[in-house]
């Protein structure tokens, strides 16, 4: 059996190649972040399936453009993450960034930012999520309560 660090790691592995194939519009990888059956719960709706989730994430190129215009480069990052694990499933708990390149003078600037709660389940040997909820601190509906998110994993089954 892994040890808690190499669940954690491999979890925070999964993070990061879930962000670089945002970034980079890599509809594939990005759906292969997420079990046959998983679900992701984000600004545009709850998405349900893995093939469904990869549709979403190839249109995620242009939805973004729409916002903010093209020749936008995003770069996504998360940080304070707490992690439970349980045999073969975990719980995350994810601040979450967003920088851009059209800050003031062409610079880089700040985007919006939120955090993400997961359900993730170890399949195969590989960490995946079954669950991905992406709150969004700038979007009406999409904030994040006023309780603790990791004090509200710690409760979970």
């Amino acid at each position: 059996m892994p040890s808690y660090a190499d669940d954690r790691a491999a979890i925070e592995n999964l993070m990061a190649r879930y962000l670089f194939a945002l970034d980079f519009f890599d509809a594939d990888a990005y759906a292969e972040c997420f079990t046959e059956d998983g679900v992701l719960d984000w600004a545009m709706g709850q998405i349900h399936g893995r093939e469904a989730i990869r549709a979403e994430a190839a249109r995620m190129k242009a939805s973004m453009a729409k916002v903010f215009g093209d020749g936008t480069i995003l770069r996504h990052f998360a940080t304070n993450i707490a992690i439970r694990v349980e045999d073969d499933r975990a719980w995350t708990r994810a601040a979450w960034f967003e920088a851009y390149n059209n800050g003031p003078a062409g610079g880089p600037a700040m985007g919006t930012f939120g955090h993400y709660e997961d359900e993730l389940v170890r399949v195969d040997g590989r960490w995946l999520f079954r669950f991905r909820k992406i709150f969004n601190e700038f979007l009406d509906g999409r904030k994040a309560d006023t309780d603790n998110p990791v004090a509200q994993m710690e409760k979970l089954p």
